[in-house]
């Protein structure tokens, strides 16, 4: 979907991929299968490029060091991705900053969790995670003893301990940020999840306060700013029950909670993502309608969608169906759908049944 947005602006890419099945190595013209984990690989493969952008957050930071010593443009740079990568530093900078977090620490063993539980006074449950490759639920534990507690220590990784917070929903602050410090900010939306996974993003959040909106805005843009991030930085966030909005995540690159922006916004995040990392002047991010929505399309009973194409498309002439390339297995993100208009139960409505009908939930 990034190269898709850098295509009308005649920017040629070329890809590190691990197989030749990924997503982007089915578009991209120039790709080289190699192992991102591989400083060799990846310092061969930069010599043939003029900057270098990420699709996740795994490239270990000490290598991303290396490329910008070689003097190889990386952005985000080392510096801001590692708030990304590593769950532990993220809290502790945020912290720095006085940006609004859940109470958290770094724990050594279940013993460790029992106290920080009840240093909150509430006790368990607790919220434990891998400070480093968790997504999408995965490396992250919801604990109601010390007894559950001992999994996430079995990795023989770091583990971040946090309060479980008493949440209404969660909503998700998009900004892009370039390297000569032009920003923009998307209208925040709510994110709903299904285990742990981003089922729904609605554009713009409904009955946000106006003036939660802006400062969840604001709070976004100055962890860019202080964080020194260029390109597109998600900023995930919990709208607590007495009214305060809490960090989450960040995730430093096109995010799903801002999928939604490839049709319901004058530009995309993918085109905003292009344009900073290229330092080109950002474009704007207002949405074209009143009402966005973004439901993602899980693998499920139909093997091949294709056929699922014709009664969507038939059905709804204003959906915009989005696909991977992705072998369809149970469970797992193979595309999305948008849906846009004036009014939201209508535009939600249109969303749910397009992305249940691929997923073969819904069968008329």
């Amino acid at each position: 979907m990034t190269h898709e947005a850098g295509i009308p602006l005649g920017i040629r890419f070329k890809l590190l991929s691990d197989t030749p099945q990924d997503s982007a190595a089915q578009v991209v013209s120039d790709v080289v299968i190699g192992d991102y984990r591989d400083l060799d690989t990846l310092r061969a493969f930069a010599r043939g490029c003029d900057v270098i952008t990420f699709d996740h957050e795994h490239v270990p930071t000490e290598h991303l060091r290396a490329l910008e010593a070689d003097g190889i443009p990386v952005r985000p740079g080392p510096d801001a991705l590692v708030h990304a990568q590593d769950k532990g530093v993220m809290r502790a900078r945020l912290d720095a900053i006085g940006v609004p977090c859940p109470r958290h620490r770094i724990v050594s063993d279940p013993q460790d969790v029992a106290a920080f539980a009840a240093e909150g006074g509430g006790g368990f449950p607790v919220v434990l995670k891998t400070v480093r490759g968790g997504y999408d639920g995965k490396g992250v534990w919801v604990v109601d003893s010390v007894e559950e507690a001992a999994e996430p220590f079995r990795a023989g990784v770091p583990v971040l301990a946090e309060e479980k917070v008493d949440f209404v929903r969660e909503l998700a602050a998009n900004v892009v940020r370039s390297p000569h410090g032009q920003a923009v900010a998307y209208p925040v939306v709510e994110s709903r999840q299904v285990n742990g996974v981003c089922d729904t993003v609605i554009a713009p959040a409904p009955d946000l306060d106006p003036a939660v909106g802006l400062k969840a805005e604001e709070m976004a843009l100055r962890i860019a700013k202080e964080l020194g991030v260029v390109g597109h930085l998600a900023v995930e966030l919990f709208q607590t029950r007495d009214g305060r909005i809490l960090v989450n995540e960040l995730a430093m690159r096109p995010h799903n909670s801002g999928h939604w922006t490839q049709d319901g916004a004058i530009t995309s995040q993918f085109a905003n993502h292009v344009r900073a990392v290229l330092d080109l002047p950002l474009g704007d991010p207002r949405p074209r309608a009143p009402w966005t929505v973004m439901v993602n399309v899980l693998g499920g009973d139909y093997p091949d969608m294709y056929a699922a194409y014709l009664h969507c498309m038939a059905r709804d002439p204003r959906l915009k169906i989005h696909m991977y390339g992705k072998d369809v297995k149970q469970g797992r993100k193979v595309g999305h759908v948008n849906t846009y208009g004036d009014d939201l139960d209508d535009v939600l409505e249109r969303a749910r049944h397009a992305a249940g009908y691929l997923r073969g939930t819904i069968t008329e």
